[in-house]
C-alpha cells in the first residue's frame, strides 16, 4: 500500500504552497483516484511522493520510502506524461533497452508488447506513435519490471473513450492481482466510474477522502443535456413551469446551444419542448459534478474513433465499475497482465554495459556520424596529398594544420558527448528518479563503449585513408613509418581521449553541445597553456625513464614492455597528450564531485 503523510511543497516568496499538508492512503488490491482541477496540485503531490520535487512530508511504499528501496523500478511503475524516448528509436528497441536497465530478461519486452497491444507496431519509431499508442507504451514501460505499485499522472487525458476504457481495464486487472494503483484525474465522472476510492484535492489541500460509491452519491448528481437552436427560450420555459408546479429544477446555460437541466427527466423536458413547438437536437441523461473541483464545465459528449458523438451517460454504481473493466478486457482480446518474472538477474557490472550498448546501437546517429567522419577523412587525405608538404602522420590522420582536431577525433568526441547528452535530452532513466542517475557503473559503461567506438573509428579512419591514397596515388604514400608504434599510440590516445572528454563534459554540464565544446577547448585553450609551461626554462629531463622504472620495481618487462612504456611516456610528453590528460583529470574530478553532491542531497 501507499501511505502519504504530510506532503507539502516548497513555498516561493510569498506564494502559498501548491500542496499543503496532504495525507492519504492507497491500499493494495484497489484503485485510488487523486481528483482535482488542473491547478489543485495533484501532479505536484505525485512528484512529492516519488521524490521528484523537494518539499516536506514522506511517502511509504509498502513500509519503505522510495530512497530506501534498492531498485525503485521493481517496486513502483511510473507513467508521467509522454514516453521520454529518442524519436528515432523503435518501440521494441525502447523496451529492450529498458529491460537491460532494470535487469529483466529481454523476452519481457515481447511479453508486455503483446499485453498492451503493440505487437504490430513494435518496429515503428516513437515519433510516429499517436497519443493513445504512446500511453500504451508508457504503461508497457511501467510494467516491465513487474512492479507492485503503479503511479500514473492523468493517464486517460486526451484519449478516446475506447482507449480510456482499455487503460482503466488494465489498471483494474493490476489491482485485482493484489497490486496498488494510484492515478490522477480532473474528471469526477472518470474517478467515480473507475476507482474504488477517491481522494479530492482543492487548491492544494485535502477536502475529501471517500469510497467511490459515497463520492458518486454526495458529489455527483444526474442532469439532462439538451441541445436546441432555441436554447434560451426553452430554458425560460422550463424555469417558468418549475415555478408553477413548485418543483426544484435548475437550468444552466452552457456553451453554444446547450442546456443542463438538473432535477428533471428526459421525458419531462421533451414533452415541454413538444407542447411549445421547440425544436430539440439532442436530449440525453448524464451525470455532472457539483463539487469544488468543477472549475471547468464538465464535458457532455464523447467522441468515438470514427468521429461520431456518443452520449456519455453511464451508471456510476459499484456494479458498473466492477463489470466494465472485465468487459473491456474481454472485448480487446488481451491478456490481463504480463506473466510475473520468475527469475531476476542479480545486480552485476554488465547490466549498465548492456544498457549502454543497446542505447548506442538503437539509433542511427552513431552510424551516420561514423560515415561522415570516414568520408571526410578520406577526402581530406587525398587533398592534403595533392597539395603536398604534409607529414605522413598528419596525412594518414587527415589532420590539416588549420583544424584544431582531425575529423576522427571530433567524431569520437561528438559520439562521447551524445552518450550522456541524449540521456538528459531524452531521460529514459529519469522517469522514477527525476534526474539521470550519476552512478559510477553507468559512467564506466559509457567510457568503455565510447573507447571501443573511438578505437574502431581510429582504425577505420587510417585504413580508409591508406586505401584512398593507394587508389589515387599508388604505393608512394602508403609505406609504414619507422616510428609507427609511438604514432599509433598517439593517434589512439588522441581519439579515445576526445571521446572520454565528451562523455565526462556532457555528464557534468548535461548537454551535448557542452561536451563537444569541452573537446574543442583542449586544442584551442589547454594546449597553448601546456606549451607555454613546457617551453619555459628547465634544467632537468626525463630521459631514461623506462630504464629507471624497471630498476625500481626489479622486474624485467616481458614482451618488450619497456618499449611500449616509453611510447606511452612520449605521448604524455607531447603538448596535446599532456593537455588532454590534464583535461580528463579535471573533468573526472568534477564529475565525481557532482556525483557526491547529488548523493548527499
Amino acid at each position: 500500500m501507499i501511505q502519504a503523510i504530510g506532503l507539502t511543497s516548497s513555498t516561493r516568496k510569498e506564494h502559498p504552497p501548491v500542496v499543503d499538508d496532504v495525507s492519504f492512503d492507497a491500499h493494495a488490491g484497489r484503485v485510488t483516484a487523486l481528483l482535482g482541477a488542473p491547478d489543485s496540485g495533484h501532479t505536484t503531490a505525485l512528484k512529492l511522493m516519488l521524490e521528484l520535487q523537494q518539499g516536506r512530508g514522506i511517502t511509504y511504499f509498502r513500509g519503505r520510502p522510495l530512497h530506501r528501496i534498492a531498485h525503485p523500478s521493481r517496486e513502483v511503475g511510473v507513467v508521467m506524461g509522454e514516453v521520454p524516448g529518442h524519436p528515432a528509436r523503435t518501440v521494441r528497441g525502447q523496451l529492450r533497452m529498458l529491460c537491460a536497465a532494470v535487469g529483466v530478461p529481454v523476452r519481457r519486452a515481447d511479453e508486455v508488447l503483446e499485453v498492451v497491444g503493440l505487437v504490430s507496431l513494435r518496429d515503428e519509431r516513437l515519433s510516429t506513435l499517436s497519443r493513445g499508442m504512446d500511453r500504451r507504451l508508457g504503461l508497457a514501460s511501467a510494467l516491465l519490471s513487474d512492479p507492485h505499485t503503479l503511479v500514473l499522472d492523468d493517464p486517460a487525458g486526451g484519449l478516446s473513450p475506447r482507449e480510456a476504457r482499455w487503460l482503466h481495464g488494465m489498471l483494474r486487472a493490476h489491482a485485482a492481482q493484489g497490486g496498488t494503483v494510484l492515478f490522477t484525474t480532473a474528471d469526477p465522472k472518470e474517478a467515480a466510474r473507475t476507482a474504488d476510492r477517491v481522494v479530492t484535492l482543492d487548491r492544494g489541500r485535502l477536502v475529501a477522502d471517500q469510497e467511490a460509491a459515497d463520492f458518486a452519491r454526495t458529489r455527483l448528481r444526474p442532469r439532462v443535456i439538451v441541445r436546441s437552436p432555441h436554447a434560451a427560450r426553452l430554458g425560460a420555459l422550463l424555469t417558468r413551469e418549475a415555478r408553477t408546479t413548485q418543483r426544484s429544477v435548475e437550468v444552466v446555460r452552457e456553451e453554444g446551444n446547450r442546456l443542463s437541466v438538473y432535477g428533471s427527466t428526459c421525458a419531462d423536458v421533451g414533452e415541454a419542448a413538444f407542447r411549445n413547438g421547440i425544436l430539440v437536437h439532442q436530449l440525453a441523461d448524464e451525470v455532472g459534478d457539483m463539487g469544488p473541483t468543477s472549475a471547468h464545465p464538465p464535458e457532455t459528449r464523447e467522441h468515438t474513433p470514427d468521429g461520431e458523438e456518443e452520449p456519455s451517460g453511464q451508471a456510476d454504481d459499484s456494479q458498473t465499475r466492477s463489470s466494465c473493466p472485465a468487459r473491456t478486457l474481454a472485448e480487446s482480446g488481451l491478456s490481463p497482465l504480463p506473466p510475473p518474472i520468475a527469475v531476476r538477474h542479480a545486480p552485476g557490472p554488465l547490466r549498465p554495459l548492456r544498457y549502454e550498448l543497446r542505447r548506442s546501437a538503437g539509433v542511427g546517429t552513431g552510424y551516420l556520424t561514423a560515415a561522415v567522419v570516414l568520408i571526410t577523412s578520406a577526402v581530406l587525405s587525398v587533398l592534403l596529398a595533392r597539395i603536398g608538404h604534409t607529414p605522413q602522420a598528419r596525412l594518414l590522420a587527415a589532420w590539416p594544420l588549420e583544424l584544431p582536431l582531425p575529423p576522427a577525433a571530433l567524431g569520437a568526441g561528438l559520439l562521447g558527448a551524445l552518450a550522456f547528452g541524449e540521456e538528459f535530452r531524452h531521460p529514459v532513466l529519469a522517469t522514477d528518479r527525476g534526474t539521470v542517475p550519476r552512478r559510477l557503473g553507468l559512467l564506466t559503461a559509457k567510457l568503455l563503449v565510447a573507447s571501443a567506438i573511438a578505437l574502431l573509428l581510429a582504425v577505420l579512419t587510417v585504413g580508409c585513408d591508406l586505401e584512398m591514397l593507394y587508389l589515387v596515388y599508388g604505393r608512394e604514400l602508403t609505406s609504414v613509418p619507422p616510428d609507427w608504434l609511438s604514432m599509433g599510440a598517439s593517434w589512439i590516445g588522441l581519439v579515445v581521449g576526445c571521446a572520454w572528454a565528451g562523455v565526462l563534459a556532457a555528464g557534468i554540464f548535461r548537454s551535448t553541445p557542452a561536451g563537444l565544446a569541452a573537446v574543442l577547448a583542449v586544442p584551442i585553450v589547454v594546449v597553448p597553456l601546456v606549451q607555454k609551461v613546457m617551453q619555459g626554462p628547465s634544467v632537468r629531463t626525463a630521459a631514461g625513464f623506462s630504464e629507471r622504472l624497471r630498476e625500481l620495481v626489479l622486474v624485467q618487462w616481458p614482451f618488450g614492455g619497456g618499449r611500449y612504456l616509453a611510447a606511452g611516456v612520449e605521448v604524455l610528453a607531447q603538448p596535446v597528450g599532456g593537455a588532454l590528460t590534464l583535461s580528463l583529470t579535471a573533468l573526472l574530478c568534477a564529475y565525481l564531485l557532482t556525483t557526491l553532491r547529488s548523493r548527499v542531497r
